[in-house]
């Protein structure tokens, strides 16, 4: 065998193995965490839709190998809705230096905690897409939000009931969480949308006084006749009230109320004939029809990667979460770290997520923005 011949042979070895070598050495896992608590009766279909979303999009774009090899994981950890384990479960999460962002956090109380703790800044990290409207949260350092904010909602609200002549309104907040500044915010708005407040009452979500005060809110409503109520307040509080209105003097009243007051929840507590006609405001897109391109490939990729699973306005918000959360993955380079998904988040600009746009910059950061208003039929679902 002549020179030529040896050295042909060599290469042709040598080519063959680099062949069956990975293309992508460099290719690792990056988690995003989530808590978001899968077992509280009041957070569970939320947190389920969500995870459901995120992890049909991951799925795509992990069989897709779009990241350069690199795979996308989700970790879900169950704070039972309490603000404190969500606080500590999130501290778990960024001790790890595997998990390079947070993503779909559901809690109201825990979100505010940690806004007002500023663990995303002190920890360098993220936070995509809570669910979560509240000003004080969406507005915090290294926070990206998706959905329109608690004001948007309100403000879609009042104006769907201007219009069909609802000018003299009652306002019900629970006394936690986003109740207090919400309503304080609804008064506000009123005179400007033509809408006089007839009477406010407080929810006091306490387990020793929610009864009474349900039943003085009740009474005050039916002295008052008020064209119709603006519900500001989810779980029990909220469902404990539409039971009681319903039953008393004058019970037929229109009810208006925020995205958070999810109607599979109050329809499975209340029955479909008490939660029939409640107007609900929603602070993502109609998932049912596609009307954007989005909706159409959500649709198609929940049929693909997460089939027998319903359609549903939080498996979506899940999903577009994940096409934010990939996104910036995509553009934090070869190897993304924490520190690069960040600033690629932050020098995003406006995004088309496929007929609906956010627009994070390093000085604002502003979701969707749009309001969809659906109503609870008679069969207790939702229609637009």
């Amino acid at each position: 065998m002549n020179h030529l011949s040896t050295r042909l042979i060599a290469w042709v070895c040598t080519a063959l193995a680099m062949s069956i070598l990975p293309m992508n050495s460099h290719a690792i896992e990056l988690v995003f965490g989530q808590v978001a608590s899968q077992t509280n009766p009041t957070s569970a279909a939320n947190a389920k839709g969500m995870a459901v979303g995120i992890q049909a999009y991951f799925d795509k774009v992990n069989a897709g190998g779009t990241l350069q090899g690199n795979k996308l994981k989700l970790v879900t950890l169950d704070d039972q809705l309490q603000a404190p384990k969500m606080v500590e479960l999130t501290q778990q999460l960024v001790a790890d230096p595997a998990v390079i962002g947070l993503l779909g956090f559901l809690n109201s109380g825990g979100l505010a905690e940690i806004a007002k703790q500023d663990l995303p800044l002190k920890s360098g990290i993220a936070l995509i897409a809570p669910l979560q409207g509240d000003k004080n949260v969406v507005d915090a350092a290294n926070v990206f939000p998706l959905r329109s904010g608690y004001a948007d909602e309100v403000g879609a609200l009042l104006k769907e009931a201007k219009t069909w002549g609802k000018d003299s309104l009652a306002i019900v907040n629970m006394s936690v969480a986003f109740g207090p500044p919400l309503a304080k915010l609804t008064s506000d708005l009123s005179g400007s949308h033509g809408i006089t407040i007839a009477t406010h009452q407080v929810i006091d979500a306490s387990p020793d006084k929610l009864d009474a005060s349900v039943r003085a809110a009740v009474a005050a409503i039916s002295q008052s006749r008020p064209k119709g109520i603006i519900l500001l307040a989810a779980g029990k509080p909220a469902t404990e009230f539409v039971k009681a209105v319903r039953e008393a003097p004058g019970g037929t009243v229109q009810i208006y109320g925020l995205s958070v007051l999810l109607h599979d929840v109050l329809v499975s507590v209340t029955g479909a004939d008490k939660a029939r006609g409640i107007v609900l405001s929603q602070a993502v897109p109609f998932p049912f029809v596609p009307s954007k391109p989005v909706i159409t490939e959500y649709q198609s990729d929940m049929k693909k990667y997460a089939p027998g699973q319903p359609l549903s306005f939080s498996s979506l918000e899940g999903y577009l979460g994940a096409k934010i959360a990939a996104e910036a993955v995509r553009r934090a380079g070869k190897t993304p770290t924490r520190a690069s998904v960040l600033q690629a988040l932050s020098n995003l600009g406006e995004y088309n997520l496929g007929g609906l746009y956010v627009n994070y910059s390093a000085s604002k950061r502003t979701g969707w923005g749009g309001v969809d208003l659906a109503i609870i039929s008679s069969d207790g679902n939702l229609r637009k």
